[in-house]
């Protein structure tokens, strides 16, 4: 079932053509690159799941969603939908758009994210927020920890390989024929912590396992910094997924796609 969400004063179905661009690009994908799965069994088959991957390419986007069994709804940066290259085809294929400007469309796009979580669905957020530019595996947001613990979703870390070797992240197009690997890591249940959903340590321990086991699949060095964008200077006060009393967890320093929305005020950048 599609997402309903909103960009400005438009209403976006989120995900109605999945199928459809996978059965298209699918084929694209096997015969332009040479791309290894592995344990994709990893994947719950049903139920929810967030889907932490590492990111270091625009490409991730697009090929994690082509290897998998099932639809994968996941964010982005509002600014794809001021490209008529990408407005309605990245929603179309599932991503919720989040607008770093803030406001009601921010919170509407996290309360879209909840509802797939809830509906039994795969969610996919990338723990950095934004793209590694150095190549490096940088320090998580808290954001999919707190989104796990408030729906009770596993967390399934996920390794992308080769990725920046395809599409470096200032390159406008992917490079063919190269190769890359998706790994899946082992499902992380919050099931112990769901009486913690406030609690920053907690919060900052399922995030640091998370980050450990991406960092084992994807084979990065890690560095204890958040991820910055060299191209834009990155406002300082971040966004979080909220708290249920309405607090934020006090954790990063940077507005991140992997901290969504604090009702507060504070807003996400996206990937």
């Amino acid at each position: 079932m599609p997402v309903v969400t909103e960009h400005g004063e438009n209403q976006i179905k989120v995900g109605h053509l999945f199928n459809v661009a996978k059965a298209l690009l699918g084929p694209m994908l096997r015969f332009g690159w040479k791309v290894r799965v592995e344990s994709l069994e990893n994947v719950p088959a049903q139920g929810p799941a967030i889907l932490c991957p590492n990111h270091t390419s625009f490409i991730d986007s697009v090929f994690l969603p082509l290897v998998l069994p099932r639809r994968i709804t996941y964010v982005g940066k509002a600014e794809y939908m001021d490209d008529w290259k990408t407005k309605h085809l990245f929603p179309a294929i599932g991503m919720i758009p989040l607008d770093r400007a803030g406001g009601s469309a921010s919170e509407r796009a996290l309360n879209a994210a909840i509802r797939v979580l809830e509906r039994g669905e795969l969610f996919g957020i990338f723990p950095e927020g934004t793209r590694s530019r150095d190549g490096v595996l940088h320090k998580g947001h808290t954001g999919p920890a707190r989104l796990a613990l408030r729906t009770g979703a596993p967390l399934v870390p996920v390794g992308l390989r080769g990725m920046r070797d395809i599409q470096p992240p200032e390159a406008k197009f992917p490079k063919p024929f190269k190769a890359c690997s998706i790994h899946f890591g082992s499902p992380i249940s919050v099931d112990r912590y769901r009486d913690r959903v406030d609690d920053h340590f907690t919060l900052r321990q399922l995030t640091d396992e998370v980050m450990f086991e991406i960092r084992n699949l994807s084979g990065q060095q890690y560095v204890d910094t958040y991820a910055t964008k060299k191209a834009e200077d990155l406002p300082t006060e971040v966004a979080r997924v909220p708290a249920a009393n309405g607090h934020d967890d006090g954790d990063a320093h940077r507005r991140s796609s992997a901290d969504v929305l604090n009702p507060q005020g504070a807003v996400p950048v996206a990937h």
